[in-house]
């Protein structure tokens, strides 16, 4: 059939505050033109991002009933552990609030001033962890994943001459290689089989260990299944496996390829890592088998990683978004191109072509999308990525608006609605401002920043 249905059925619904567009401006006036600032209640659709965002099925919230709260030893801690070794059979597997918190952990342990860290391209809170330590965070994706309306089925590979030649040249600065699967500020484009083990092979040969940034596992093994010909006939559970066969460490937010509200881990096989790790996550977060979390967390964790493997799931996820993609494609929509995994990507750039990088094109759009339909997206550009550590800005490679895709949350209809709002935008497009900072915070300024449109 042509139609792609949810493979689920909707069991509870949450009322949405619809809202006019003469209010919906004095609301983003209020928060400062920043849409982490809007209340959810004053959101109409909200895609401002698919972590923790995710509708919990049935067995998930059975499995919540079980959890257990013990300080030591939870029985739900155990559970958790062998959901994640099913999948990710590593030695050590400590849980953690949430992936940022992984990110920290393993940050104290490999930080210090002057090291490089490459990645195919940093996210937000990894880059920042990274960076608070003194570490310059480097991205290395291959030049495919810099142009949004270019057509390459792995565009969140790892450029592996850039890789080799940076180890040749500043290897005793590198203390461990990442790889981000998907590459999320590259689009939500997945990673090969391929290149996650031509990535290993330099490591090995460099003599460095290898980390997989997870979130979003289960959608780049489902791209690796359906974009890799050698794996059309591999389960995606054997190819999330064989994905991790060549890491030696991994962290997670289990708020997106988990379907959990909250929580993360750290996985680790070396035996000293971990004990710094676990000697962090007390000081820090928790006893080793809590980490942070409660052990209602665990078990919705646990169920959640059967379900998230589900190749009709995951069908239906990719195509979903592959048809957003596609009809504002149609209309005219610069877009990230082909779909990603969790998220549409809009190419403010292209799409606003008369608003310079530093007034933050995407921003700008991202403020007239939440004006014209109560969608609100996110920045992924010079607002995000702009401020150097050293103080100075610098216009990032791509400016992207981000419609990240909470999982099981909105219908067909929803997403029409989404189509329609771009489709009042496209015809006004010229009338958009840029924005200006009137405020921001010393780090992660994105998040609580005040602005202003250049004009007022």
């Amino acid at each position: 059939m042509k139609t792609i249905i949810e493979p689920f059925r909707i069991k509870t619904v949450e009322p949405i505050r619809m809202t006019t567009e003469e209010q919906r401006k004095e609301l983003i006036k209020a928060a400062d033109y920043n849409v982490f600032s809007l209340k959810s209640e004053d959101v109409i659709i909200d895609l401002l991002t698919d972590s923790g965002t995710s509708a919990m099925s049935t067995k998930q919230w059975a499995a919540l009933m079980q959890g257990d709260e013990s300080y030591a030893g939870s029985p739900s801690y155990y559970h958790f552990e062998q959901a994640v070794k099913e999948l990710m059979p590593f030695k050590h597997i400590i849980p953690t609030h949430q992936g940022r918190a992984a990110e920290a952990i393993l940050s104290s342990i490999f930080g210090g001033e002057g090291k490089i860290v490459p990645n195919n391209t940093h996210f937000d809170t990894t880059r920042a962890n990274f960076e608070s330590t003194g570490i310059t965070a480097l991205d290395l994706v291959i030049e495919e994943g810099k142009d949004p309306a270019l057509e390459h089925p792995f565009k969140g590979n790892m450029d592996l001459d850039k890789l080799e030649d940076l180890l040749r040249e500043s290897g005793d600065k590198i203390p461990l290689i990442m790889t981000t699967v998907t590459n999320n500020a590259g689009g939500g484009q997945p990673v090969s089989m391929a290149n996650i083990r031509a990535t290993k092979a330099l490591c090995d040969k460099y003599d460095k260990p290898f980390f997989i940034d997870s979130c979003r596992f289960a959608e780049n093994a489902y791209f690796i299944k359906i974009r890799e010909e050698a794996y059309a006939d591999t389960s995606v559970v054997d190819i999330v496996r064989e994905m991790y066969s060549y890491a030696d460490g991994m962290t997670m937010s289990a708020k997106k390829d988990a379907f959990a509200n909250m929580g993360g881990w750290l996985a680790l096989n070396d035996d000293d890592w971990a004990e710094q790790a676990r000697t962090r996550l007390i000081m820090t977060e928790g006893f080793p088998t809590y980490g942070g979390l409660s052990g209602r967390d665990l078990e919705c964790i646990a169920a959640g990683l059967k379900e998230i493997v589900d190749e009709d799931y995951l069908h239906y996820r990719i195509r979903s978004i592959a048809y957003i993609t596609e009809k504002l494609d149609a209309i005219g929509i610069p877009v990230m191109k082909p779909g990603g995994g969790h998220a549409v990507f809009i190419d403010a750039k292209k799409m606003l072509p008369h608003i310079p990088a530093l007034q933050y094109p995407a921003q700008a759009l991202a403020v007239q999308l939440y004006i014209t339909g109560g969608i609100r997206g996110v920045e992924i550009g010079s607002f995000m990525f702009g401020r150097q550590p050293d103080g100075s800005e610098v216009a990032a490679p791509m400016e992207l608006v981000r419609l990240a895709m909470p999982r099981r949350v909105y219908t067909q209809s929803q997403a029409d609605y989404m189509i329609e709002c771009f489709e009042e935008i496209y015809k006004k497009a010229g009338e958009i401002n840029g924005m200006e900072i009137t405020w921001e915070p010393g780090s992660l300024r994105h998040f609580t920043s005040r602005l202003k449109p250049v004009d007022a």
